[in-house]
């Protein structure tokens, strides 16, 4: 079983001191080690997710149609989004599981450390409410956000970049890590993009290159739009 002193250290990396342990510990208790498990909770913070990405995007992009806010929202909801932002919290050594998922590792698989982030979403908001529920979700969500766009909602920044570049006979970017900070676990990445169009470089951060790779590559094509090339 994992002890408070571990939970206490889960807590800090998720910004959040749970009043009631129980409820944490519920959260990262899968189906296969327990009766009682992160089922209902993991429900819970599905809705809560969708809600407060949705009401985000909703605020932040006004002249966005429907079909557009719908399909943002579901990057950010993904599974794949959410088994990022578990291993950045290292969510896969705090959960309980059968000793059938941990000899097949289900402490990697997406689809659990996903799930295990949704219910530790409905178990915040027993915890202390809707106000600190959607506070969490938009922090742990920042740099997804700002990756965003209407331009093409279905393509990832560097994949429009380069589509972008390509119809232009223009140069493809280069992407180099600047420098990587933190410790292993924490790591935050500092990447540049190099568009020989502009002769200048965007900078992007994130917890993993993946990340900060896309940053640049928006914020290169936020350059190259304003300048109407």
């Amino acid at each position: 079983m994992i002890n408070d002193r571990a939970l206490k250290t889960l807590a800090d990396k998720l910004g959040h001191s749970f009043t009631d342990l129980e409820l944490m510990t519920l959260a990262l208790t899968h189906r296969s080690f327990s009766g009682k498990n992160n089922e209902r909770l993991e429900f819970l913070g599905d809705a809560i997710l969708n809600f407060v990405v949705g009401e985000a995007l909703f605020e932040r992009f006004p002249q966005a149609k429907e079909g557009q806010l719908s399909r943002l929202r579901s990057k950010l909801v993904k599974g794949e989004t959410l088994a990022v932002l578990a291993r950045h919290f290292q969510l896969g050594d705090y959960l309980h599981l059968g000793s059938g998922e941990l000899k097949s590792g289900g402490f990697r698989r997406d689809s659990i450390l996903a799930d295990a982030v949704e219910a530790l979403i409905g178990a915040i908001y027993l915890d202390a409410g809707m106000d600190k529920a959607r506070e969490r979700v938009l922090v742990w969500l920042t740099e997804e956000f700002n990756t965003l766009t209407l331009v093409d909602t279905n393509k990832d920044p560097k994949t429009r970049l380069q589509e972008f570049l390509q119809s232009r006979n223009a140069e493809l970017p280069r992407y180099e890590v600047a420098n990587i900070e933190g410790e292993p676990h924490e790591r935050t990445f500092y990447v540049e993009c190099y568009l020989a169009m502009l002769d200048k470089k965007t900078r992007g951060k994130g917890s993993s290159r993946r990340i900060a790779e896309q940053q640049a590559a928006a914020r290169a094509l936020d350059l190259l739009e304003s300048k109407k090339v």
